[in-house]
């Protein structure tokens, strides 16, 4: 998802090398991801304060416990995920220099781990709840994956030495190099 790609043209000559996470973080594709995050933002917010907090009143104590963790967590991991798309956005708009936007990004946590399901009662949490739980995850999936397409290439434009990707690629151009001359 974050790699960078050479084009060549019919005469063999290189192109644009393009990255497809800055690409993206500047698409109406962005727009799109971070709309679909503040309306979650905005749906758990009115779910918690609302349904949620009569729903909460009616489960047995186990549950309950289990309702105010999991609620506590899917909250924050929402204000992660809203605080990097807000801070992509100011970037975006020209609100922030890159390096502002990497510091503030160096604050933010994004998770991939924490998935509640081996809990016993989660199961039995509303299941508004739930499934609001399942799109936050779901975002926050999504999310890393931009993140990480963001970083995937330094600055000097040459791979990483993580990217398994961008080595195979590598190797291929040289080995079609060598097969040509």
């Amino acid at each position: 998802m974050g790699s960078k790609s050479s084009i060549c043209n019919e005469s063999g000559i290189r192109g644009v090398t393009v990255s497809f996470g800055q690409h993206f973080a500047a698409s109406e594709q962005f727009d799109c991801v971070f709309k679909q995050g503040m309306e979650l933002v905005e749906r758990t917010a009115a779910y918690l304060d609302g349904p949620g907090r009569r729903q909460a009143k009616a489960l047995k104590p186990l549950v309950a416990h289990t309702y105010a963790t999991e609620s506590m967590r899917l909250t924050t991991r929402l204000l992660d995920l809203a605080s990097w798309l807000l801070v992509r956005r100011s970037l975006k708009e020209g609100e922030i220099t890159e390096q502002e936007a990497r510091s503030k990004r160096s604050r933010i946590k994004l998770r991939t781990s924490g998935r509640p399901t081996h809990i016993p009662s989660f199961a039995e949490l509303p299941e508004d709840l739930r499934r609001l739980i399942e799109e936050s995850f779901a975002l926050s999936d999504r999310i890393v994956r931009i993140d990480r397409s963001l970083h995937q290439v330094p600055e000097s434009g040459a791979p990483r030495p993580d990217n398994p990707v961008a080595a195979q690629i590598s190797k291929l151009q040289a080995a079609f190099a060598a097969a040509v001359r």
